[in-house]
């Protein structure tokens, strides 16, 4: 791969050996075991399976790196400004139910900065990266976000289902990190969503804005209850005037 860090090829290499277990995982689904965290939140041995693979592959090169990650929470080391940020499976649902799009994704947060993420969609094969200053890519290949301006040609990921369609026209395919990719690489237009958590968007974050898009402010000491606004720059103020009372 072309001009990429030391960091970012470890952030690589992790997430393509985890990947392995969703591929081998995905075909013998009925023989899962899943466990209910809540209403409509499930965890599967996959899960944590990924998530032990990551942890264990990015601390043979950054020992002393903190994590924060969807099913073990905050494991601090002696370097708590650099941060992995880790999502073992985003998509959870469409996964257990046999429906090939969920992912997984690693951020890195240095000094509350996104500062690289890797997004691997291991059924298509689609591997989404990007680190501060160095854009954005897919599998080698630069992207960018959609050149559209007018907004009521553009489509949008998000899983409100208030939004009228005459307003803005959504679709939701239920992995949020994969959303944030489509809009960097301009499959979607923009993304907006709320009660998100940080896990969720965080190789998302640099990935859009490596690609040329906007994203929002947020707080990224925050773990929840985020809010996404991220799209190109050319329609970013326009959908946040439609997306006013959201």
């Amino acid at each position: 791969m072309k001009n990429i860090s030391p960091i970012l090829n470890i952030m690589i290499k992790a997430t393509e050996k985890a990947s392995k277990v969703l591929i081998r995982d995905f075909g013998e689904l009925e023989n899962l075991q899943v466990t209910r965290k809540g209403p409509k939140d499930f965890v599967t041995n996959s899960d944590k399976k990924v998530e032990k693979i990551l942890i264990e592959e990015l601390q043979k090169s950054r020992k002393n790196f903190s994590f924060l990650t969807e099913e073990r929470g905050k494991i601090e080391n002696n370097d708590k400004e650099n941060i992995w940020i880790i999502d073992p499976i985003d998509g959870t649902n469409n996964f257990l139910h046999g429906i090939p799009h969920f992912s997984i994704s690693v951020g890195l947060k240095s000094h509350n900065e996104i500062v690289a993420g890797v997004i691997f969609d291991p059924i298509k094969n689609e591997l989404f990266y990007a680190e501060k200053n160095n854009g954005s890519f897919i599998n080698n290949h630069r992207i960018r976000v959609s050149k559209k301006s007018n907004i009521d040609e553009c489509l949008f990921a998000s899983n409100n289902t208030q939004i009228d369609p005459k307003i803005l026209s959504t679709r939701n395919l239920g992995s949020a990190a994969l959303d944030m990719a489509y809009v960097g690489m301009g499959r979607f237009d923009g993304y907006f969503q709320n009660d998100l958590h940080i896990w969720d968007l965080a190789a998302g974050i640099i990935i859009v804005k490596e690609a040329g898009g906007t994203v929002n402010d947020l707080d990224l000491s925050q773990i929840e209850n985020l809010k996404i606004r991220a799209s190109s720059n050319a329609i970013y103020e326009k959908m946040l005037e439609k997306l006013s009372n959201f």
